[in-house]
């Protein structure tokens, strides 16, 4: 994805709590479309390969989440983290990280990831078809910056981590910020 692109129109499967619902698990579907995630609203969307994977679970999201204020400063409506995995293990994954700030989007059969061009197998850590990790900054469903690690392909031996890190998209925030204010 380039910046000027818009996202690709796409509706995701989400698990919603409802209280009006008895038993042990109050939760009904509901579709939400990019339309409902983007429109109108500047936000961070990041992907990574796996929902309770170590990098994911110790760095990325968890930096997304400790640095919501500094984002807010920065024009930041919302932060989305998405992969390919299904919104019961998305919820989960939030409930486990304690999230406050960062909103979870599951793409369980990988529509999203595919036409955004980073889906990618990793079979050879028995995950199948996932998202290839980067980040991206959605200015009303458009991609104003984009940030994607290096060497995109199936299959890659390493899960480099750096370009999408939540500290390189605040550093490039500020510096947009402050070339605006000179």
């Amino acid at each position: 994805m380039k910046p000027g692109v818009a996202l690709p129109n796409v509706t995701f499967r989400t698990r919603v709590r409802d209280d009006s619902i008895d038993g042990p698990n109050p939760f009904r579907w509901q579709d939400v479309t990019t339309d409902d995630l983007f429109k109108g609203k500047r936000v961070i969307l990041f992907s990574l390969p796996g929902a309770f994977t170590p990098t994911c679970s110790t760095y990325q999201l968890p930096g997304f989440e400790k640095n919501a204020e500094a984002f807010r400063e920065q024009g930041i409506d919302a932060i989305y983290c998405l992969s390919v995995n299904d919104s019961f293990v998305m919820n989960q994954w939030a409930k486990a990280q304690d999230l406050q700030n960062v909103s979870v989007i599951p793409d369980g059969s990988g529509e999203f990831t595919r036409r955004v061009g980073m889906l990618v197998a990793k079979d050879n850590l028995g995950f199948g078809m996932r998202s290839w990790r980067y980040a991206a900054i959605i200015n009303d469903g458009e991609v104003e910056a984009w940030f994607e690690e290096p060497g995109i392909c199936d299959n890659h031996d390493e899960d480099p981590y750096g370009e999408s890190s939540p500290e390189n998209v605040l550093d490039y925030l500020k510096s947009k910020k402050e070339q605006a204010a000179a």
